[in-house]
């Protein structure tokens, strides 16, 4: 077949609607709901990203996942460290692969971000996840893993705390509620503060009113460099939740637009923005007489769509960290700060 058929039928997969939907309406694709975790289940963890080859910090992964009354079950490569990866693209893959391949393994956790995840996307077997759906969670980098996975298999999956998150009461709580129960999340917003004066986190109406669609997103960063291939976000009618750490507002800025520019702001029901970071202007850094704060860039990129946006919502890179469900209906009232997840995300064993 001569390459440009094969790209043309490539795409024609790609585009094909899911059996049992109508291709007019990618919202009414059937999801895949993964089992809801038990006590006793075991978890598999992997490292398909950044390595993580300190003894004592793979030790405390495994005391972590025993802490919420669970089995570790460690990615034969887990440990491995090839440059700043956690193996080659073969080796985290088989990881990978494992973990939805073994029957016992009931979710598969990531040990941390980084970088990585990406390199595995054209190479990941779709239809072995799809045919054994299971709890799979993490967060910044593995964003590019959520994007495909939920594409491709229409499984839902959990943008979430790695195994070597921080875990605060308030991350706990909803990490809890997000595997552990069948029911919906329901309503969810920040932490309540103790110091109303001077808050911890910070949520600010961009645009008010209220919007329901399927949730969607990740970290900006992968979302940025997943646009123009097979794995590109589809934003239409959804809500939309967008978190980085440690860029500048110039960087948020040019990401943004590139979406702006792709149609993906204008074409979402709503918007969330998550805590940035260490995100703010660096003097000298990079050269400019003088830079926007991230709020700034926020509202002159934001501010004019028709749709509702809140910015510092609890997710991403952020001690309090929300659990969140990849594909679910939510309802965002940007007016009261509050997301509402409406359907399971999981079901019962």
């Amino acid at each position: 077949m001569h390459r440009r058929h094969f790209l043309r039928a490539v795409a024609g997969v790609l585009s094909a609607p899911w059996p049992g939907s109508s291709a007019s309406d990618p919202m009414n694709r059937p999801l895949i709901r993964p089992r809801v975790l038990r006590p006793g289940d075991t978890v598999g963890l992997i490292t398909p990203s950044t390595y993580v080859a300190d003894p004592d910090r793979l030790l405390l992964v495994q005391r972590t996942i025993e802490y919420f009354g669970l089995k570790a079950k460690m990615g034969r490569f887990v440990g491995k460290r090839a440059g700043y990866l956690g193996g080659s693209v073969e080796e985290r893959l088989e990881d990978l692969h494992d973990m939805f391949r073994h029957p016992e393994v009931r979710a598969v956790f990531a040990v941390r971000g980084g970088y990585g995840s990406p390199q595995l996307l054209d190479r990941i077997d779709y239809n072995l996840i799809r045919s054994n759906p299971k709890i799979f969670l993490g967060y910044s980098d593995i964003t590019a893993l959520h994007l495909a996975m939920h594409k491709m298999t229409g499984m839902v999956t959990f943008h979430g705390p790695v195994a070597l998150s921080q875990f605060t009461g308030y991350t706990q709580e909803h990490f809890r509620k997000a595997l552990f129960q069948t029911g919906p999340l329901g309503a969810l917003t920040n932490p309540k503060e103790s110091n109303r004066l001077r808050p911890d986190h910070l949520l600010r109406t961009i645009r008010p009113g209220k919007a329901r669609g399927r949730l969607i997103g990740g970290n900006l960063t992968l979302i940025s460099t997943t646009m123009g291939t097979p794995y590109e976000i589809d934003t239409r009618g959804k809500i939309l939740f967008l978190e980085d750490v440690g860029e500048y507002p110039y960087s948020i800025d040019r990401m943004l637009t590139q979406l702006r520019l792709a149609g993906k702001l204008e074409a979402a029901a709503g918007i969330i923005i998550g805590e940035c970071a260490d995100c703010p202007p660096r003097d000298g850094k990079p050269s400019f007489e003088s830079s926007f704060s991230l709020g700034e860039v926020l509202d002159r990129i934001l501010g004019s769509l028709r749709i509702p946006v809140i910015s510092g919502m609890t997710i991403g890179h952020t001690a309090d960290q929300l659990t969140l469900p990849l594909g679910v209906m939510a309802t965002l009232d940007a007016d009261a700060g509050v997301l509402t997840i409406e359907e399971p995300a999981v079901e019962a064993a």
